[in-house]
């Protein structure tokens, strides 16, 4: 088992490697945790000896996106950091080659909600909660994000979470298709290891090869947006309305 300030990551049978984000209390974003989490999964992504990847939280929430209080101190340098770890940390997730499974055990909400999206099999509990609040804190989405949320959500579903900000229960994103089963909490980590082993039996080259025919469209359109510049957007990423709208999120 190997240890950083931000992600555990350790070995299972089967080739199986978990990632357990570890940025206590509720997994905040930042971009150099981003930008570490895609890091470590194009290494595991390299090794012949790991068949497919859990990602995990130790914590009663998920995720829940960025830490609103530090966010509205964030300059233009910042949110360019922050955007290029969305677009990129994320991507690296959206990519990679082998298969990848998400145990949620609590609420993901904004970009704590693209791991999920991100992953290909997506275990919840009954108490965890899905959500996109960005727009309740006066922020659009990134592009990289936004691109692998359209591939990921149905229409409907992405009008409901993105223009209302509210989370969806687990059993109403079951129905939705954002999550594939719901097990009870003491079972989460062992089923979701047990679905990474069983996907990890596939075919490698040919689970790689499907997978880029289903998000080869949109990974190119993300990849080609990070190069005309969507991770320093001008003026940023916050408008006039973001800072008020965060104070008012936190109670402020």
């Amino acid at each position: 088992m190997t240890a950083s300030t931000d992600l555990i990551q350790s070995e299972h049978p089967g080739g199986v490697v978990c990632l357990t984000l570890n940025a206590g209390p509720v997994n905040a974003l930042s971009a150099q945790g981003l930008m570490r989490f895609g890091e470590t999964i194009r290494a595991l992504e390299a090794r012949d000896d790991v068949r497919a990847i859990v990602i995990a939280s130790p914590f009663k929430v998920f995720s829940a996106g960025l830490n609103l209080k530090q966010a509205q101190e964030f300059d233009l340098a910042a949110q360019h950091a922050i955007v290029k770890g969305l677009n990129e940390g994320f991507l690296e997730l959206f990519e990679c080659s082998k298969p990848t499974v998400v145990a949620v055990n609590g609420a993901a909400i904004a970009g704590g909600l693209f791991y999920v999206l991100a992953s290909d099999f997506r275990i919840s509990v009954d108490r965890a909660s899905f959500g996109l609040a960005e727009v309740r804190v006066g922020a659009d989405f990134p592009l990289g994000p936004l691109e692998i949320a359209r591939a990921t959500l149905s229409p409907n579903d992405l009008r409901r979470l993105m223009l209302t900000g509210q989370p969806m229960s687990a059993e109403d994103a079951r129905v939705a298709g954002i999550v594939d089963r719901i097990v009870a909490e003491e079972a989460l980590l062992e089923d979701a290891l047990a679905e990474a082993a069983k996907l990890g039996e596939i075919p490698p080259a040919t689970f790689a090869s499907v997978k880029r025919q289903i998000r080869g469209g949109t990974i190119a359109t993300i990849k080609a947006g990070i190069a005309a510049g969507a991770n320093a957007p001008e003026g940023g990423w916050f408008n006039d309305e973001t800072v008020p709208a965060m104070r008012a999120m936190l109670g402020g």
